[in-house]
């Protein structure tokens, strides 16, 4: 069986590294879509950040809940364009929909992953990172 072309560029390349690296394509950057919901998280300071995953994971949707009002507060969001009161509501929207989907898990698991998004999040801010996933 003869080896194809495939198989003999695959083995030029483990030869010569080079010779991968001009043939494959960089990426530049890699953005990620957020939703309306998501965006809407505030950067928070970290120990606020911490605070509001404890909540979201003893009492599912208190934390983000709690984080709505950082928004009156001032925080930034992703949602540069909204205005802060669409922002507080798509918040409180948040909140209700993983306490009422708690008792089947759903919003349990969805607030403890929006809690680790909060520190995330506060964890660029502190750290002075522009967030650009």
């Amino acid at each position: 069986m003869e080896p194809s072309h495939k198989d003999a560029e695959t083995a030029a390349a483990a030869a010569d590294p080079r010779a991968a690296s001009a043939s494959s394509g960089v990426v530049v950057q890699v953005r990620e879509k957020k939703g309306p919901l998501r965006a809407a998280i505030p950067y928070m300071p970290f120990p606020v950040a911490v605070i509001c995953l404890f909540l979201n994971t003893f009492v599912p949707g208190l934390g983000t809940f709690v984080s709505a009002f950082a928004v009156l507060c001032g925080a930034r969001t992703d949602l540069p364009d909204r205005h802060v009161c669409c922002v507080f509501w798509l918040n409180i929207a948040a909140a209700l929909i993983q306490t009422l989907t708690a008792i089947v898990m759903v919003g349990w698991i969805m607030s403890i992953f929006w809690g680790m998004d909060m520190v995330i999040l506060a964890s660029y801010k502190e750290q002075g990172i522009p967030q650009q996933l």
